[in-house]
């Protein structure tokens, strides 16, 4: 049997024009990540508002022609680093908010909770930049909104199994927006420091939390070792 001729409908011309799509696609989503990593260094150092696309090109090492193929203005950027983020932090706080073991103490539960919720912003602080600054992107409010919702939700799920039978939603409503408060306060503390500081930062927000949530929730948790 002869072979086919691999000109311009020969088979190996038509694995070509196959490849060829997938690999402009992967370089673009390359492409989107160096900007996104850029545009996330620019926001930590600078703010939102201050934040220019000529910035975050520069810190990428791309013309602003380029940036411009990706993204048709800075708010663009900031949604969809917004979106990924966010994405990523349901992952975590569905770790993070997981049930807990009865046999659990308070403070191992505490301590738990915090450090992944903690671990997630200290790796991407442009995170608490966007999302608790002054100047937050109107592109993402209403997403940052939901967020928030949803994870109020799952915190009052978390207290009601923690809570006796008997308490009053509402009281499990508050206790949940305290906890997250405490726990937002304490944060940007955290990510204005760094190293043993960072760390004892951390401890302060756990012990906080442990101390205001043991009163309500008295022995229905184990108590830790000593």
């Amino acid at each position: 049997m002869p072979e086919q001729p691999a000109g311009p409908h020969g088979p190996d011309d038509t694995a070509t024009a196959k490849e060829q799509p997938r690999r402009r696609q992967a370089r673009g989503e390359r492409r989107i990540q160096q900007l996104l990593e850029a545009a996330a260094s620019v926001f930590c150092t600078s703010g939102y508002t201050a934040a220019s696309t000529n910035a975050i090109a520069r810190e990428a090492g791309v013309s602003p022609g380029t940036l411009y193929q990706f993204f048709p203005n800075k708010e663009a950027i900031a949604v969809e680093l917004g979106d990924r983020l966010m994405h990523d932090l349901r992952d975590t706080y569905g770790e993070a908010l997981a049930p807990i073991d009865p046999g659990t103490s308070l403070t191992d539960a505490v301590g738990a909770t915090v450090d992944r919720l903690t671990a997630f912003n200290t790796e991407h602080p442009v995170f608490f930049a966007l999302m608790h600054g002054p100047d937050v992107p109107g592109g993402i409010t209403e997403a940052h909104d939901a967020l928030h919702t949803n994870l109020i939700g799952r915190v009052e799920d978390l207290l009601a199994s923690l809570l006796p039978p008997d308490a009053d939603k509402a009281h499990i409503t508050r206790t949940a927006h305290v906890s997250l408060g405490i726990y937002k306060a304490g944060l940007e503390l955290v990510l204005s420091h760094e190293g043993a500081e960072r760390q004892a930062y951390i401890q302060e927000i756990k012990d906080v939390l442990t101390r205001y949530l043991e009163p309500l929730v008295g022995d229905r948790l184990g108590r830790s070792a000593g």
